[in-house]
């Protein structure tokens, strides 16, 4: 398979993952000709999401580019995943802590 198709599938599962978890709006973003500013996968408020479906990632550079493509618009996150394992969510330090006292009511 190749890497555009892996990566349209990719997007397609995490939307679906997001729809199982009652984010119902989740869409592959792609797919309505967004520019590169555009999310993987749109419809999660607040949040910028790259997705990789890939063995090997450089989370580094993938979150890099999260960054900037959120364009401080939101917070961005890289879902990602591997054959055969679970679906991972790595974000700022920051803008975690942020989430965590929000949810806390701290």
């Amino acid at each position: 398979m190749n890497s555009k198709a892996k990566s349209g599938r990719g997007e397609r599962e995490f939307a679906a993952l997001c729809r199982e978890h009652g984010i119902q709006d989740a869409q592959r973003g792609q797919q309505f000709a967004g520019g590169f500013d555009t999310p993987d996968v749109k419809g999660i408020p607040g949040i910028h999401a790259e997705i990789k479906r890939v063995e090997r990632i450089n989370i580094n550079e993938a979150m890099k580019q999260s960054i900037r493509d959120s364009e401080n618009k939101a917070i961005p996150i890289v879902a990602h995943r591997r054959n055969r394992e679970t679906w991972l969510i790595t974000m700022r330090a920051a803008d975690w802590f942020e989430l965590y006292h929000e949810w806390n009511n701290d």
